[in-house]
């Protein structure tokens, strides 16, 4: 068996943490923000979101076929920038081929709904969290939205979900796109609380994670096969815990000391 056929047989999950949200930066923001709790990108965020993509072009050592997006803004545009940076030509960043990435809205990769992620304030006084899905698919470049997908959640979480039920969410969906599509690679761009799970989730060691950076990400393994009529049998998930230290995550176990970038 050559090296690429091995490959293949291994199925590769990306989930990363949004850039830099313009509300951590300029308090006076939110003043006359209209939807205070989903803030957008500082041009720096979306700057640090296309660099990243071609980091990963340049450094994963797999392709990545599909992306998923928490609806939130920010993880919108940090998955736009990602995209761009993965398919730009290298001579004309402004020329991209999307022609084999396809790009899905996921609910289940949302913020965590409760005042433990989003301040009272900044929550909507109805608690009512909207989003308009066209107005949504409209960041992402033409072409790039592969309409077929249903979310695995096709509502968000109602608000004041408990922590352990958002890190239960969180687990779930990365479970359910992985099965999904058996056969891609995908990347998953959400929020600081859903990486930090898809390291502790899916370690084989009792881990806390105590930071995600902008754009840090973890990424997931798993052995994968397919007999004669096309039935796959897959391991679970593994997160490779050489890789995420690199890329701005800190974490730490009972038996050792933290582990920083």
């Amino acid at each position: 068996m050559s090296d690429d056929e091995a490959k293949q047989r291994y199925q590769n999950i990306v989930v990363m943490r949004h850039g830099d949200r313009i509300d951590n930066f300029d308090p006076s923001w939110a003043i006359n923000a209209e939807r205070k709790w989903d803030p957008p990108l500082i041009e720096a965020g979306k700057t640090r979101a296309f660099n990243t993509g071609r980091k990963l072009r340049e450094n994963l050592g797999f392709p990545i076929h599909r992306i998923f997006a928490s609806p939130f803004l920010r993880c919108l545009q940090t998955a736009a920038g990602v995209l761009s940076g993965l398919c730009s030509d290298y001579g004309d960043p402004t020329r991209i081929d999307v022609t084999n990435l396809k790009v899905s809205i996921e609910y289940g990769l949302c913020e965590m709904l409760n005042t433990t992620a989003i301040r009272p304030p900044m929550a909507p006084e109805d608690r009512n969290f909207t989003f308009n899905i066209l107005e949504c698919e409209a960041i992402f470049p033409g072409g790039t939205v592969d309409h077929t997908v249903k979310p695995v959640y096709q509502k968000l979480p109602t608000w004041e979900e408990t922590v352990a039920a958002a890190r239960d969410r969180y687990v779930d969906v990365i479970k359910a796109l992985a099965d999904r599509y058996p056969s891609e690679n995908l990347l998953l761009v959400t929020h600081a609380e859903g990486v930090g799970v898809s390291v502790s989730a899916f370690a084989k060691e009792d881990l806390t994670v105590y930071e995600v950076e902008y754009c840090a990400y973890s990424e997931l393994q798993r052995f994968i096969s397919f007999d004669k009529d096309n039935t796959c049998t897959a391991n679970n998930l593994e997160v490779v815990l050489d890789q995420v230290v690199k890329t701005g995550i800190s974490y730490y176990s009972a038996s050792k000391l933290p582990s920083e970038p």
